[in-house]
């Protein structure tokens, strides 16, 4: 289970447990600017049960290239249309394919066959990393790279917000009664607060308006 700390991964692990799911939940201090996640994926993976949870420091900062990694300034009061209109600086090179790689490593030690991850192709902000194209082809990886799967055991990733708005993942939240103050979405927190208005802010903002309930995150505007 990749858990990141936001709204997106923290749904997906309540859905995961409220299915039976044993959740060994992987975590990334991969560098970001917004760190104040890792402490949120902690808080989260404790309130709801998480059998384990692993912190895995990949430092993605000699690599750069993302606004998230480099000293890049993160866009602030963009509108949904420019959002969707091309692949944003705070895309970080290749993070999904390496994010996964490490759980597909630790689900055959663990000899798993369910990796769960909280992408979505619908309320996101043009990530490739993020679509189901690109989730079915790390399957096939999953198959020819690894002893599980060539001995014939197989992976599956699992997708559950895959197609859904912000709105409606906010939703299910509610229903398999995710703490939302415990989470943390924004990329570019002012202290322990959320700026208020980079993509990741202004998306989950919009989602709670949508789903009609009132978001706990404090926002420093």
């Amino acid at each position: 289970m990749l858990v990141s700390g936001g709204l997106d991964s923290t749904t997906v692990l309540a859905h995961a447990i409220a299915r039976g799911y044993a959740c060994h939940a992987l975590t990334f201090d991969y560098g970001q600017r917004h760190r104040v996640e890792l402490r949120a994926a902690g808080r989260v993976c404790r309130a709801l049960g998480a059998v384990s949870h692993r912190v895995v420091k990949v430092d993605l900062r000699p690599i750069g290239g993302s606004a998230l990694t480099a000293d890049i300034d993160v866009p602030k009061g963009r509108s949904a249309r420019t959002m969707a209109r091309d692949i944003p600086v705070t895309y970080v090179p290749a993070r999904n394919t390496i994010f996964l790689s490490y759980a597909l490593a630790l689900a055959e030690v663990l000899k798993a066959h369910d990796v769960f991850i909280g992408v979505n192709a619908v309320d996101y902000s043009g990530y490739p990393d993020c679509r189901p194209e690109f989730i079915k082809a790390f399957e096939r990886v999953a198959k020819l790279g690894t002893k599980a799967g060539v001995s014939g055991a197989g992976l599956k990733i699992h997708t559950p917000l895959i197609e859904l708005s912000k709105a409606q993942i906010v939703r299910l939240g509610e229903r398999l009664g995710v703490d939302f103050s415990l989470t943390h979405s924004c990329y570019d927190p002012i202290g322990s607060r959320a700026c208020g208005r980079c993509d990741s802010c202004l998306l989950r903002k919009q989602g709670f308006i949508d789903a009609g309930m009132e978001d706990p995150t404090r926002y420093a505007s």
